[in-house]
C-alpha cells in the first residue's frame, strides 16, 4: 500500500465536477419536494444526498492531498452511507403505500412491523459500514483490512435486508392486483388516460423496484470492490466506482424526483396530495 497516496490513483477532477453539481441538483429538489409536502419521512433520503455533495467534494480535494487520512475517510464513509439512507426512505415508503390502499391484509409483514424490521436491519447496516469505513482510513494494512472485511458485512446485511424487502415488496405487489381494494381500485380508475404523467400507488411501487435494483447492483459491486482488496483492479481504477456507484445513485435520486411518493401519499399520515398546485411542482 503506498501510504503517499491512499487511493491507489489520482482522483478525477472533472468526474469530481460533475457529480457534485449533479448531486446538489437532484438534492436541492428534493429538500423542495420534501418542505412542500411535509414528507418527513423523506429526510434520510434528503441526507443520503447531502452526504453524497459532501463526499465528492472530499473527493475534489483529495487530488492535491493524496495522503490525507481524514479527507480519504470523509469521502470514504460519506459515499459509503449514502444508499443505506436512501434505503431507510424506501422502507418507509411501502408501509406508507399499504397504509394508504388499505391493504394491510394483503402484506406479508404486519405494517406494525415492516418498518422497524427494515429499519433495523438498514441501521445496522449502517453503523457497520461506518465503523469500517473509519477503520479503513487508518495508514496500518491491517487494520484496513479489519475495516474492509466489516464493510462487507454491513454489505452483506444490506443485501439480505434488501433483498427481503424487494420479495415483501413483489408479493404485495402480486396480492392487491389480484385481490384490489376499493382504493386501489378507484385510484387505478381516476388516472387512466394520464399517459407518462399517470402517478398512483403503481407508479410508486414502479419507483422503489427501479431504486431499489440501482441499489441492490450498487451494493453487489462494492462488496465485489472490497472482496478484491485495496490494490484489487476495481479498488485501483476509480472509473468503476463512478459507474456502479455514482451513476446508478444519481439515477436513483432521480427516479424518486420524477415519481415522488409525496404526490400521492402527501405527508404520509393520511393521504395523498389534493393541492394541484404542488402536485405539478412534484411532477416536474
Amino acid at each position: 500500500m503506498n501510504h503517499d497516496n491512499l487511493y491507489g490513483y489520482i482522483p478525477s477532477l472533472a468526474a469530481g465536477i460533475i457529480f457534485i453539481i449533479l448531486f446538489s441538483g437532484t438534492t436541492f429538489f428534493h429538500a423542495f419536494q420534501l418542505t412542500k409536502a411535509r414528507c418527513w419521512y423523506f429526510i434520510p433520503f434528503v441526507v443520503g444526498g447531502v452526504f453524497q455533495i459532501i463526499g465528492y467534494i472530499c473527493r475534489v480535494i483529495a487530488r492535491h492531498s493524496l495522503s490525507s487520512v481524514p479527507i480519504y475517510a470523509m469521502q470514504s464513509v460519506l459515499i459509503l452511507l449514502a444508499p443505506p439512507l436512501y434505503a431507510a426512505s424506501i422502507y418507509m415508503v411501502l408501509g406508507r403505500t399499504v397504509t394508504y390502499l388499505n391493504a394491510e391484509d394483503l402484506s406479508l409483514v404486519r405494517i406494525r412491523w415492516m418498518t422497524k424490521i427494515f429499519v433495523s436491519g438498514d441501521v445496522f447496516s449502517f453503523f457497520l459500514q461506518s465503523a469500517g469505513g473509519g477503520l479503513m482510513a487508518s495508514s496500518n494494512t491491517s487494520t484496513r483490512q479489519t475495516g474492509s472485511n466489516v464493510v462487507i458485512g454491513g454489505l452483506v446485511v444490506q443485501l439480505l435486508f434488501f433483498g427481503f424487502f424487494v420479495v415483501v415488496a413483489a408479493i404485495f405487489h402480486s396480492r392487491i392486483e389480484k385481490n384490489p381494494t376499493s382504493k386501489s381500485q378507484g385510484e387505478r380508475l381516476s388516472t387512466r388516460g394520464q399517459g407518462w404523467r399517470q402517478r398512483n400507488w403503481v407508479t410508486i411501487l414502479l419507483a422503489l423496484y427501479v431504486v431499489s435494483a440501482l441499489i441492490l447492483i450498487r451494493s453487489i459491486f462494492r462488496l465485489i470492490e472490497y472482496k478484491g482488496g485495496f490494490d484489487g483492479y476495481i479498488m485501483t481504477h476509480e472509473a468503476f466506482g463512478y459507474i456502479f456507484d455514482a451513476l446508478l445513485m444519481f439515477i436513483a435520486m432521480v427516479v424518486m424526483n420524477v415519481y415522488h411518493p409525496a404526490v400521492i401519499l402527501g405527508d404520509g399520515k393520511g393521504g395523498g396530495i389534493q393541492n394541484s398546485e404542488y402536485g405539478d411542482a412534484v411532477r416536474l
